[in-house]
């Protein structure tokens, strides 16, 4: 039978089970959390991003989550540095060109704040420039790729949350715990 675990990754963590990085001391990674053995994660989060990471124990399930080839959506709620215009969000949707590449059109819409856990540290507050979120949905997963594609449109990004990966979501799941899906 197939286990599959869904994370709510803290910010700060690395989405591996071991750090092999050059620093001093060892940074926090998916061990510090979850202690089931024989699962891996299907895709990775950026460091500096927090949200649902889902964990398997299939190979074939690891794939068809992970690999952009397969179009699972994946479902961010993005505070961003500026308000968006209606041109900043139409270059989105459209898709825009990175260096690495065209990014497929994405899904979105500027939503209120979200109801989200305080995180450690706080994002910076700038009182001169203002900030918006926005739910954005995409299919691919290259890497920081969604921070760069706000970036590439003036929208830097201050906090990243992956929300939901296919029809599974963070709902109910506190930063740091997990549940078997």
């Amino acid at each position: 039978m197939t286990r599959v675990i869904l994370l709510n990754k803290p910010y700060g963590v690395l989405s591996q089970f071991t750090d092999k990085g050059t620093e001093g001391s060892p940074r926090p990674t998916l061990s510090n959390y979850v202690n089931v053995p024989g699962v891996y994660p299907a895709g990775r989060l950026d460091r500096d991003s927090e949200g649902l990471m889902v964990l398997t124990d299939n190979g074939k399930l690891q794939a068809r989550i992970s690999s952009p080839k397969y179009k699972q959506p994946k479902t961010y709620l993005v505070q961003v540095e500026g308000t968006p215009t209606g041109d900043q969000m139409d270059a989105l949707r459209s898709g825009v060109t990175l260096k690495d590449g065209p990014t497929r059109p994405a899904r979105l819409r500027e939503i209120e704040p979200p109801d989200l856990w305080p995180r450690n540290p706080p994002v910076r507050f700038r009182k001169s420039v203002p900030d918006r979120w926005i739910e954005l949905t995409i299919t691919e997963g290259r890497n920081r790729q969604v921070r760069r594609m706000t970036a590439h449109v003036g929208l830097p990004c201050l906090r990243l949350v992956r929300w939901s990966i296919g029809d599974w979501t963070l709902d109910g799941i506190d930063p740091g715990t997990w549940r078997d899906a």
